[in-house]
């Protein structure tokens, strides 16, 4: 998605970005109508990624059980 699609959004670091490091290497996410988006921190002008809400919860349950590891 183009940042300008999010321009609105509320974007709220991963709770699992490195607490050790200097804060650049982070993902952030944003709650949008239907969907949830997600962005490097260290280029917030650049593309997010969108997915449906339901695509968002099989990619969390995936992270966590560790399939993509």
């Amino acid at each position: 998605m183009r940042p300008s699609d999010a321009s609105h959004a509320t974007w709220r670091k991963s709770s699992r970005s490195n607490p050790g490091s200097d804060q650049t290497a982070c993902v952030e996410v944003a709650g949008l109508a239907g969907r949830v988006a997600m962005r490097d921190s260290k280029n917030p002008t650049e593309v997010a990624l969108a997915l449906p809400r339901a695509q968002w919860r099989a990619f969390l349950a995936s992270v966590r059980s560790g399939d993509l590891d």
